[in-house]
C-alpha cells in the first residue's frame, strides 16, 4: 500500500457532487459503494475513491487515524 495515497485520503477533498468539499476519507460508505457499482472516475481521483472503498468495506479506516493526527499537527 502506497503511504502517499493514504496521506492523500486525509488531505484531498471531493471535487464534485453531493459531497463536494468533504475529505475523501470522510465520504460515507454508501457513496463509495455507489461508485464501486457505477465505476470509479479515471485517474488519481478514481484510485483514491477505490482505495477508500476498500478500506471502508474491510473495516480498515482506523489506519487513517495517525495520518489525521499528523495533518492536524502540521
Amino acid at each position: 500500500m502506497n503511504p502517499e495515497l493514504l496521506q492523500a485520503l486525509v488531505s484531498r477533498e471531493m471535487p464534485f457532487g453531493k459531497y463536494k468539499g468533504r475529505l475523501i476519507a470522510d465520504l460515507p460508505g454508501h457513496y463509495l459503494t455507489w461508485f464501486a457499482r457505477q465505476g470509479f472516475p479515471r485517474g488519481e481521483l478514481g484510485q483514491l475513491l477505490a482505495l477508500m472503498h476498500e478500506l471502508d468495506h474491510n473495516g480498515l479506516t482506523g489506519l487513517l487515524v495517525p495520518l489525521r493526527s499528523v495533518r492536524k499537527n502540521s
